[in-house]
């Protein structure tokens, strides 16, 4: 029964490459260590260090503006033969270490922008190098489950760490034990890379253009840039959740007690928000196999307007606001699932095979310019909002950011149907 069980679970689980088991574990141990700092770190600096949440929007937002440089160095290094993608992945990991033990000791804004440089310029190395390793194992065929697996692995370890870093806080209150936590995270992940993963692109006498001319030709396809224009408003929204919903349902949504969420109803939350993503993100993934990436993406963006206006159903509302949290962060979760793999095999099936990195780093392009917007826009608003709830003011209150958050999908939208028109024709041509 026991072998069975095994049997039954092993066919289930998609056939890939070794090496992208590797990077999936690595991925989830590392995850797990960056869900103990997650949506807790916003609420340490603003409400224990003093940081405003304006402050704290900025650093994350120049974090991801430092990023882009990061993913612009990340993609050229990647599709370098000099280092490839083993190499970068490496050097990725070691600024990310980094900033989270600065972040451990940070109790002061320059300290704190300080680990947002070396995180941004180490997540951005890591992005566009770990899915262009992904695309390289793996047949076109074969890449929306590839990258639901390492998406998968992500979730669970978020989950894992959300939920352990909660406890961690409401028993101890030791918000600076996560940061090092996180930074011990991402060594393991070094060592895995290190001891586990072989180098996936295979370089030849041809892989030797210049860096610019192949950022030239990437930035010349109109297909890939009608696309970044839509990935942009999902990074944003991924933004949002990530940074400033925690703060939102801290300071602004009612609980029992007639203030904020407490730390442990948020933890419960976004821990099932996790949980939901890395339960759906297999199913979701071959329940729209059929579908162009793209029609995924169209399905995607209409969960995402949906769950906005649940976030802002619970800000206004007087009754019930957990309830509606719960069914936001659910509906979120499912846009989320139906999101991350299919825009990620998207940009690798467009892109060719000796401008994967690059093409991959521009997608990584839009994390970092949607966090930039998101979380300085997302900083502001919750700013503002402290400030109407004393006084009678207008303009950009967070309850106005879900709902702009809503109408943007609108947008979003019409930009997938050109983009789907757009990719049908493409086709038309080859044939």
């Amino acid at each position: 029964m026991k072998f069975s069980s095994n049997h039954i679970l092993l066919s289930w689980l998609p056939q890939l490459n070794s090496q992208v088991w590797i990077l999936a574990v690595a991925r989830f141990l590392s995850q797990s260590g960056s869900g103990f700092t997650l949506f807790y770190a916003p609420i340490f600096f603003v409400n224990q260090v003093g940081l405003s949440a304006t402050a704290v929007g900025i650093g994350h937002g120049t974090g991801s503006l430092v990023g882009i440089f990061g993913r612009f160095l990340g993609g050229s290094l990647a599709d370098s033969k000099h280092w490839g993608r083993r190499r970068t992945l490496l050097l990725s990991t070691v600024f990310s270490a980094l900033a989270s033990f600065v972040l451990a000791l940070s109790n002061n804004f320059p300290m704190f922008l300080a680990a947002h440089l070396l995180m941004g310029l180490g997540t951005g190395l890591y992005w566009p190098t770990v899915e262009a390793a992904i695309a390289d194992l793996t047949t076109n065929e074969q890449r929306n489950e590839a990258f639901a697996v390492t998406r998968l692995a992500d979730s669970a370890g978020l989950g894992i760490g959300v939920l352990l870093g909660g406890v961690l806080i409401s028993t101890t209150e030791l918000y600076r034990a996560l940061f090092v936590i996180d930074g011990i995270s991402y060594m393991v992940f070094f060592m895995i890379v290190y001891a586990g993963l072989r180098e996936t692109r295979h370089f030849d006498e041809h892989d030797s253009q210049p860096v610019l001319q192949g950022w030239n030709a990437a930035l010349s396809d109109r297909l890939l840039l009608v696309y970044v224009s839509v990935n942009v408003l999902f990074t944003t929204y991924i933004a949002q959740v990530d940074n400033t919903m925690p703060l939102y349902f801290a300071n602004f949504v009612l609980g029992k007690t007639l203030k904020g969420l407490s730390p442990t109803t948020i933890s419960g939350l976004f821990a099932w928000y996790i949980f939901l993503v890395a339960l759906c993100q297999l199913p979701a993934v071959r329940a729209l196999n059929s579908l162009s990436r793209v029609r995924a993406l169209m399905i995607s963006i209409v969960f995402w307007g949906a769950g906005f206006l649940l976030v802002w159903s619970a800000g206004v509302t007087t009754h019930g606001q957990q309830i509606l949290a719960i069914f936001a962060l659910s509906v979120i979760a499912i846009a989320h699932v139906t999101y991350s793999p299919f825009a990620t095999a998207f940009v690798a099936e467009i892109a060719p095979e000796s401008l994967r990195g690059i093409y991959l780093a521009i997608n990584a392009q839009c994390w970092g310019v949607g966090f930039f917007v998101g979380s300085f826009v997302g900083g502001l608003a919750l700013d503002n909002q402290k400030v109407a709830s004393h006084t009678i003011t207008s303009g950009l209150t967070v309850n106005n950011l879900w709902l702009a958050a809503a109408a943007s999908t609108l947008v979003g939208f019409v930009i997938l149907k050109t983009l789907d028109w757009m990719s049908d024709r493409q086709e038309t041509t080859f044939i």
